[in-house]
């Protein structure tokens, strides 16, 4: 395990155990990393720190996953050893009671033959990416046994995968590309509730289909589809393809017929024949070295050959080769995919031959990369005889389900912003129902601004751009002068509320006693505070979704845009988060800004999220408004704040305020909310300011609005 893993056990920072390592000479030596990054012996940490009384006991979850940190073998390996312990456990569950009391020498005897009858009954006999050996077993008895005992504690062993593979996940973000759970449920969705029945199986739409995933990942796109009958998979890594394989064993209900294998699809396609129901793909983007020299013939480029720069396009033709005539594919694009000339006779051949029926513009933030809007294409192979769809379906999410400025997110911080303030559940509804609906009628009456169905004619000019900004008049031009006469007469009741929030002039200091209260009163720190009893800190983060009703995040962003919650919490194994109540103070510990927040009665209940630090004052000795209005200060804020790093970071115990009785806080408090709401109407102002000139803008130049 390493220093950061050491500070999660004990619940201190990194510093802390630099510290230890200094000052105790009996802190446990390295056994393994670089000298910049050690690792230590989990047995020999967890005895030093009971010894030291810095530890009562190690979690389970924790064990286990520094168990599979740790493995000799690497953690994708202990990965797929404790998956398969966890087949086990589910599959062999009379058995696997009298298996777990053996002797480890023993169990290492009867574990291969157990899952070898296990990996056949769920995989087939055929499974090339789960081939673990007898001496890998050997390492990893301790591993298998921890796996179970974590099953136990979360009430299954979907969970305790889940949550082994999404603590790895997050510990290597930039290893691997996923696919977020919103958008692969969309895309499952799409691709599934839109396919039209194989021919000869009448009516039912609900009976079981055939899912293939060619670039499969972990398996998140095949692992949201509701009802497969057959899934099958393919990466080019052997590895992630052996974890996919384990994820939709353990998560089937079912014995579905599960068939993932490795390699790459577009050289050494494993499913040449498969002519399945269903295509979901979130294909690797700007490939250069896809195969363009020694696939030029291959039989898959039915709607052209790919340029070298259009990878994408050749996943598109690989995706529409293993459908069946009737069936659908969706794919995750690049926006670029829409326009770059280089593929504007592909794109063409797909509209003229009805292949390509949608693209849907999503928001920034719906995928990595996080700071673009990416695209949704949902193709489906044509029926022989069948007369090509005369219309295509442009979708544009991108702006108009996402809070203030959703199309800033560029890169870095703005696609994390992005992320914060996307409203998922209302982009899925919005494109679910214009695809239902179009699918359905092959048609669809023009929402301004978010759908339209395109004669096909229109787009097959020099360029087939199909990026549906392009094709979709603004929700501006539909709204016309009426809109803007409204957004003015709240713009002008807002300037006038301004005018009465305006500060009084400031013609003297406050005081109390004999001079400024800020400058001659006794100061103390929120650290001070807090070892008093008068606040208590917390920091923000933790947390997964209830099993009940959805609870929204209050992050950073909000804090900074003064905005209501806007973030969600994660899925995972039950885990508390730190609610907000009516009166606490929330302060973001990083950029170095001075924002700080009250919470109100509405922001109530929400989680605290990550980067934000939650002080909760005592009514008794602390005015919130008081404590909000002195953190911000500027220059409380630039003595606390740590400069050693690229990102600028707030230590809020260093944080200062005089030392006041409750009533003189209460006089200082009521001018800082009284503050705070004139900052808050000068904001909706500018909101509403730049929405009549841009609305201005856009009618004298679309001639809505008379000169």
């Amino acid at each position: 395990m390493t220093a950061a893993g050491i500070a999660r056990l004990a619940g201190v920072g990194r510093a802390a155990v630099s510290n230890w390592r200094r000052r105790h000479p009996d802190f446990p030596k390295p056994v393994g990393g670089t000298e910049t990054s050690p690792s230590f012996a989990l047995a020999d940490v967890e005895r030093w720190l009971r010894e030291q009384g810095k530890l009562a006991e190690v979690p389970l979850r924790e064990r286990v996953w520094q168990q599979i940190a740790g493995h000799p073998a690497g953690a994708v390996t202990a990965l797929v050893h404790a998956g398969c312990a966890l087949l086990l456990v589910r599959d062999r569950s009379a058995a696997w009671p009298a298996l777990a009391a053996l002797p480890d020498e023993r169990l290492t005897g009867v574990l291969p033959v157990a899952l070898e009858e296990t990996l056949t009954e769920r995989l087939g006999p055929e499974r090339p990416v789960l081939t673990p050996t007898v001496a890998a077993l050997t390492a990893s008895v301790p591993l298998l046994r921890g796996a179970a005992e974590l099953a136990a504690e979360l009430g299954g062993v979907r969970p305790a995968f889940e949550f082994l593979l999404g603590r790895h996940l997050d510990a290597n973000p930039r290893q691997y590309t996923l696919t977020p759970p919103g958008p692969a449920a969309l895309m499952a969705a799409l691709a599934t509730g839109g396919t039209a029945p194989a021919a000869g199986a009448g009516a039912d739409t609900r009976a079981p289909l055939t899912v293939l995933d060619p670039a499969c990942g972990t398996g998140g796109l095949l692992g949201a589809v509701e009802r497969p009958g057959a899934v099958c998979g393919q990466d080019a890594d052997h590895d992630l393809a052996a974890l996919t394989a384990l994820r939709l064993a353990l998560s089937a209900e079912t014995a579905a017929d599960i068939r993932v294998r490795s390699g790459d699809s577009l050289r050494a396609d494993a499913f040449p024949v498969l002519a399945a129901d269903a295509v979901l793909c979130h294909p690797p983007f700007n490939e250069r070295n896809w195969g363009h020299d020694e696939l030029a013939y291959d039989p898959r480029w039915e709607y052209g050959f790919p340029a070298r720069t259009e990878s994408e396009l050749a996943w598109v033709q690989h995706a529409l080769a293993r459908l069946r005539p009737g069936g659908t594919a969706v794919l995750l694009m690049p926006p670029a995919a829409a326009s770059r000339r280089s593929g504007r006779r592909i794109r063409a051949d797909l509209l003229r031959r009805g292949a390509l029926r949608a693209v849907v513009a999503l928001p920034a933030g719906a995928a990595p990369p996080y700071g673009i809007p990416l695209h949704l294409w949902v193709l489906r192979r044509p029926v022989p005889g069948e007369r090509p769809a005369a219309e295509l379906l442009l979708v544009d999410t991108a702006s108009e389900h996402t809070g203030q400025g959703g199309r800033d997110g560029q890169g870095g911080q703005g696609g994390r912003d992005s992320r914060d303030r996307l409203d998922w559940p209302a982009v899925h509804t919005a494109v679910l129902d214009a695809w239902t609906a179009f699918d359905r009628d092959g048609t669809l009456a023009a929402t301004p601004g978010e759908s339209r169905a395109v004669p096909v004619i229109e787009l097959l000019d020099d360029d087939v751009d199909l990026a549906p900004a392009r094709h979709l008049p603004p929700r501006a031009a539909a709204e016309g002068a009426t809109q803007l006469a409204l957004v003015r007469e709240r713009l002008a009741e807002t300037l006038h509320r301004t005018r009465e929030l305006t500060p009084a002039p400031v013609t003297e200091p406050a005081t109390t006693g004999g001079g400024p209260a800020g400058a001659t009163a006794g100061t103390t720190t929120v650290g001070e505070l807090a070892r008093a009893g008068a606040l208590t800190l917390h920091a923000g983060g933790a947390g997964t979704a209830p099993a009940g009703a959805p609870v929204a995040v209050l992050t950073d962003h909000d804090v900074l845009a003064a905005q209501p919650p806007s973030g969600t919490l994660p899925d995972g194994p039950p885990e508390d988060p730190v609610l907000l109540a009516a009166g606490d103070v929330v302060v973001p510990v990083l950029g170095g800004g001075a924002a700080v927040r009250v919470v109100d009665t509405p922001a109530a209940g929400a989680a605290l999220g990550r980067n934000l630090q939650l002080l909760r004052p005592d009514p008794a000795a602390l005015d919130p408004w008081f404590l909000a209005g002195f953190l911000r200060a500027t220059a409380n804020t630039r003595q606390a704040s740590s400069y050693a790093s690229t990102a600028t970071r707030l230590d809020v115990r260093r944080l200062q305020l005089p030392r006041l009785p409750l009533a003189e806080q209460r006089r200082f408090g009521e001018r800082f909310r009284a503050l705070a709401e004139f900052e808050e109407t000068l904001r909706q102002a500018s909101r509403l300011g730049e929405q009549l000139v841009q609305g201005l803008y856009d009618g004298l130049a679309d001639g809505t609005v008379a000169p």
